[in-house]
């Protein structure tokens, strides 16, 4: 028996011939590599078996994911099915999982798994008396990326402060992306569970952002995905407050358009011509 240092949504851990860890991963069964990070898809899939069982209680920030936790459909590398659907309604999701279409009936159809190839995660600390030292917060994540998550730090193009708002920016394209590097959509994943307290890794509460030997409160944190093709939503997936403040803003154009043209009217000079 071996402990996966890595990821506790598993279970059936053993040592191989080679000495690493193998599990079998909670939900799908697939074998997990605990020397690596496990894949979002395997991970969010074991989410839900443990949230069904009552394992764990249900987050409190759940409501700020878009379309909320779902049950995904997964490779047998454990990548996500281009496909992804809950009972008879389907869309089509990006290699992050994060859906990118309208969600329609069981015949639609999503031809290829588009790459999510940069991701940016943006954070807000708490009100402080003065700013942090910007070299030192990016010598911080920079360093925590690369050795907690194994991601090369060719793919962290930036880290950028502009108090209090902190913005990191990982980009990875299908070409970039060598065998054995770890994917930015599951560096993403494991660094958005860390940051709130609900981290991935065996007996570990997550990450303590610390700078300059200051401890740093983070209140926010938002993930925002970039694929290598547009996501192809409609007007009928915006919601209807989102609807009627297109109208609102609609309306108060085309009324003053129509001020405007009686103001001209009434404020217009007629010259009579001599003949």
């Amino acid at each position: 028996a071996c402990v996966c240092e890595k990821n506790k949504r598993v279970t059936d851990c053993r040592v191989d011939g080679s000495g690493r860890c193998l599990c079998q991963a909670i939900g799908s069964g697939a074998t997990v590599d605990c020397s690596t990070l496990t894949s979002k898809c395997l991970l969010m899939k074991a989410e839900v078996m443990g949230s069904k069982s009552g394992r764990r209680e249900k987050p409190k920030d759940a409501f700020e994911d878009t379309d909320g936790l779902y049950d995904p459909e997964c490779e047998n590398t454990g990548a996500f099915k281009a496909k992804q659907c809950n009972g008879t309604t389907c869309w089509c999701v990006n290699t992050a999982g994060v859906r990118r279409t309208d969600k329609h009936d069981a015949d639609l159809k999503c031809s290829e798994l588009v790459r999510t190839m940069w991701i940016i995660i943006e954070m807000k600390h708490a009100e402080r008396n003065a700013p942090l030292n910007a070299e030192s917060l990016k010598k911080f994540f920079m360093d925590t990326i690369t050795s907690r998550y194994q991601l090369n730090s060719r793919y962290i193009t930036n880290v950028l402060y502009e108090n209090p708002y902190i913005t990191i920016d990982l980009k990875q394209n299908a070409s970039q992306k060598l065998d054995g590097d770890v994917d930015i959509a599951d560096v993403a994943y494991y660094f958005e569970k860390d940051v709130k307290g609900q981290s991935i890794f065996h007996n570990n509460a997550g990450i303590n952002v610390s700078i300059d030997n200051e401890p740093v409160k983070l209140e926010k944190t938002v993930v925002y995905y970039v694929d290598e093709r547009a996501p192809e939503f409609s007007m009928k997936s915006l919601t209807p407050g989102v609807i009627a403040v297109i109208v609102v803003v609609l309306v108060a154009i085309v009324a003053a358009i129509v001020v405007l043209v009686l103001t001209r009217r009434r404020k217009g000079k007629y010259v009579k011509a001599e003949v």
